[in-house]
């Protein structure tokens, strides 16, 4: 089996802050870097790393082409990249603060600009059983999602950035959710989940989309996988954050990456759970993400 990433691939524009901008202000950085990134981008270098068989589609600009190499270099096949000469890259525009935590600010750009003759074309690569990963920083997601359906693939969904557009896709479809709290209770309504705790948000997950496995980050508080057989509860392993960017990319290729080459659940979501603290530990977003020997040894 093999594993396609369909998603983003942005240029990240770095900005280390005392603490994130406030309405009608302006803030000095204290630095600038710039990183290759985008959810997608992360997930693909996260899933080869993690020892999966890998395979990324998306589209970006002339701008772009240094994401490609990023990519290569750790293993990943880009020949289902689109490079369209019209267009920008997607971008970010991330705020780092002293605690580590961050905010991010999106460009679509090229990212918005996937076409179905594009999706056709990529999804004939594949076959039933090989894993299809999705975020939420492209276009066309509801086709895709639709013709990968038909074809067998299994379909991991990550609801990120988490918007209405998630809402109005063909959910049932998926096999895996991939989503921290704050994006289950997006899912799932605030009135209706506002006292629920983690294993109550999957809970309820599980009773929106039965046929689906569900995955629910908490940072510090560790996470949950469930599904029709079992429940599996993940600690977190502590360590002194500096950048949190990767975190949730990170877990969920190293999660994948795990099923793929053959773990169970369990040792396949402690293993996400230490690749996850060992981004933290380090700047950017691709840069951060560990290599399998380093979260083995």
């Amino acid at each position: 089996m093999k594993v396609l990433c369909f998603g983003s691939l942005n240029i990240d524009y770095t900005y280390k802050v005392d603490h994130f901008v406030k309405k009608g202000e302006t803030l000095s950085s204290d630095g600038l870097e710039v990183f290759s990134g985008g959810k997608g981008l992360n997930q693909s270098i996260a899933l080869s790393r993690a020892g999966a068989e890998t395979y990324h589609a998306g589209a970006i600009g002339e701008d772009g082409r240094f994401l490609l190499a990023q990519l290569a270099d750790s293993g990943v096949n880009t020949d289902c990249v689109a490079v369209l000469p019209d267009m920008q890259s997607g971008h970010a525009i991330i705020q780092n603060d002293r605690e580590g935590d961050n905010c991010i600010l999106l460009y679509g750009g090229a990212n918005q600009a996937v076409t179905k003759s594009q999706v056709d074309k990529v999804l004939e690569r594949f076959q039933e059983g090989d894993f299809l990963v999705l975020q939420n920083e492209i276009n066309e997601l509801a086709y895709i999602m639709e013709c990968a359906g038909r074809k067998g693939l299994k379909i991991v969904l990550n609801p990120s950035p988490m918007n209405e557009k998630i809402l109005g896709l063909p959910l049932e479809r998926v096999d895996y959710f991939m989503l921290n709290q704050v994006e289950a209770v997006q899912i799932l309504g605030e009135e209706a989940v506002e006292k629920l705790d983690g294993e109550g948000l999957v809970e309820a997950l599980r009773k929106r989309f039965p046929r689906a496995a569900i995955v629910l980050t908490m940072g510090g508080a560790g996470s949950i996988y469930m599904d029709e057989k079992e429940t599996i509860r993940q600690q977190a392993y502590p360590v002194q954050a500096v950048d949190t960017t990767a975190a949730g990319d990170t877990f969920t290729g190293f999660f994948i990456g795990g099923l793929l080459r053959g773990l169970e659940h369990k040792a396949a979501m402690d293993e996400a759970s230490k690749a996850a603290a060992i981004s933290v530990t380090r700047q950017g977003a691709a840069p951060s993400i560990p290599l399998l020997k380093e979260v083995e040894g």
